[in-house]
Parts: structure tokens; sequence; C-alpha cells
């Protein structure tokens, strides 16, 4: 096991207060958000859009890592150079989804268990050939009558802090996304309940487990009321909630904290996240930023809507999103400024 490799990948990965930008979305999601848009749901209009990601002038400068999934790694632009060597001559870190996705829990029909460990190490000695320098797993957690149950939280974090080991052994940093979902009712209090005990699981496990915590990032949840949820929060409420869980449960030696954006709008989540680091960032052990899918992207997708002519315009979006949540890692984002 490299760690001081590890330890450098994980620092670089949240260094010059970039974030990552999760597009390692599996092709059934990815067929979804391209349904809804009328675009067809095909190999080539998903590498084609994979394309206008990748290849977007200036992204480097605010972001310093992409998580790719099983096909988008194995793609490569028209002219035929691949999507990782693109990234890595942009200076971006080529990374991947290595979890199979969340099914029914044997025994507990409410909930679910996340797929992936069985071959999991001979995948990941694939994919560091295929130029990954780091992982992510994610599980989730439901909140509901009684849920998530401790048989839930139980299989789910071993299951993360065992994919962080065969990570660290194969030479990749994971990063670990035990994610409550907002789905619901519950307010702030029992969201901020629910991840405290979550994250208090998961470290304890990870310990267990050997994991080093330097050469691992955490992608949690921000701390948010159900969807449905009758009781508003105000941003510094969120922002304030999220923090102070983070800070009773997630140790100094966490290299980084790149938060999923959970289904918020893009200026939600970077006002979230800028809220975060303009009261508390002088205060914290680690840095705060970003690994957002949809709250980068959803704009993006919705200006290409598979038209050529629509690329230097979707692309220009990326570069607003991805330097907006840079700017929101130094607590200078303003929702005000015009794209």
């Amino acid at each position: 096991m490299n760690i001081p490799g590890l330890i450098e990948t994980a620092k670089a990965l949240v260094a010059d207060n970039k974030g990552l930008l999760a597009m390692d979305e599996s092709t059934s999601t990815a067929n979804r958000r391209f349904a809804e848009l009328g675009i067809p749901q095909t190999v080539e209009t998903r590498r084609a859009y994979r394309e206008l990601l990748v290849t977007t002038a200036q992204l480097s400068e605010n972001i310093s890592g992409a998580i790719l999934y099983d096909e988008t790694i194995r793609q490569s632009t028209l002219t035929g150079t691949s999507f990782v060597d693109i990234l890595i001559r942009a200076d971006i870190i080529p990374g991947i989804k290595v979890d199979l996705g969340a099914k029914d829990l044997a025994g507990f029909p409410a909930e679910k268990i996340t797929d992936g460990l069985d071959g999991l190490r001979e995948r990941l000695a694939e994919y560091a050939q295929l130029g990954a320098r780091f992982a992510k797993w994610r599980a989730v957690f439901s909140i509901g009558e009684g849920l998530p149950t401790r048989a839930c939280m139980e299989a789910n974090v071993h299951a993360l802090a065992r994919y962080a080991a065969l990570c660290q052994e194969a030479g990749l940093v994971p990063i670990v996304e035990p994610e409550v979902l907002t789905d619901g009712t519950h307010t702030l209090e029992r969201c901020f309940a629910v991840t405290e005990r979550v994250l208090g699981m998961l470290f304890a496990q990870l310990y267990t487990q050997g994991v080093r915590l330097e050469g691992m990032l955490l992608k949690p949840n921000m701390v948010l009321t159900g969807k449905d949820c009758p009781e508003k929060t105000t941003i510094n409420q969120v922002a304030d909630a999220t923090v102070t869980c983070l800070l009773r449960t997630v140790p100094a030696a966490v290299a980084g904290i790149a938060f999923l954006s959970g289904g918020q709008s893009s200026e939600l989540a970077t006002s979230h996240l800028n809220a975060m680091n303009s009261r508390f960032k002088e205060r914290l052990p680690w840095a705060l930023t970003f690994s957002f899918s949809r709250a980068i992207q959803q704009p993006v997708l919705a200006i290409w809507n598979n038209q050529d002519a629509n690329i230097e315009a979707a692309q220009q979006a990326l570069v607003y999103w991805a330097s907006s949540n840079r700017a929101a890692r130094q607590g200078n984002y303003n929702p005000a400024a015009v794209l």
C-alpha cells in the first residue's frame, strides 16, 4: 500500500479551492435525465454529452477531479482521444464509480444495501490500469417511521469501509459516500440525528478496517429538511447544522469533505456551501468542497439538448457553475452574478 501516494492524491483533490465534477451517472440515470428533455437515450448521445464536459476549456481552473462511470472511462472523443487522456492533459484527476447500485436489503424491504464488493479487487486493478486514481462508492439511508434501521446502517457502513480498504490496497483514494436521502417530511433536527449516527458508525468501521483517513475523502449529504417537510429553513440554518454535525463526527485526519448536492438546485447547493465556508472555514480541520452532479450539470444538459449549435453555450454554463462553486469554497459566491 502506497500511503504517501494516497495522501498526495487526496490532498490534490481538495487543493487550490477546487472541487470534483461528478459525471458518474449510471446508464439508467443518464437515460432518465435525457428522456426528461427528449434527448435520445443511446450510447452515442451519452458519449457526445460527456465529450462536451471533458473538453470544456478552463474546466481545470475550478475542477480538480472527475468521477467517471464504467462506460465513460472507456469512451473517447470523435477524434479517438480517450476521455481519461483528455482529463490528464488538463490536469484533472480521473476517478471512477465502483459500486453496482443500491438493491433491496433482504429482510428490510423499505431499505437498500449497495452491491459491488464481489470482484471489487479485480475491478479496481483494471480501473487503475485505465488511469483512475480515486474511486467512489455510494450508500443510501432513508428517513421514515423506524428508519433507518440499525441493520441497514451497519450493513452499509461495513460495505463502505471494506470498499475503502480495498481501494487503498489498490492505490486508489476512496471517496466514501453515505447519503441520507431527502425524501419525506422529516425535519432538520431529524436529518441531523440520522446523519450524526450514520457518520459515527461509519468512522468506527473505517477504523476497524484499517483505512488511513489521510488518504480518503468523505462525500456526505448536507443536513436538510425532507422535500415534503412544511418547515422552511434558511441558508445559515443548514450551514450551521451541517458543520456542527461534521465537527461532532468526522476526525480531523480526513483529507477533505466533498458534498453531494442531493437533489438541490444549482443555486441552493452552491449557496449552502458558500455559507459554510464564509461562516466557519477558519475553524475547520478539513476543506469543505463540492462533488456535485446534477447541481452543476442540469443547466448544462438543458442548454445542450443534443444540439451541436448549443455546445459552446453549454460549456459556458459548466464553467459558470464550476467557478461559482470554487468561489463558494472561499465564501465568495455571489448568486446575483449573471451567467
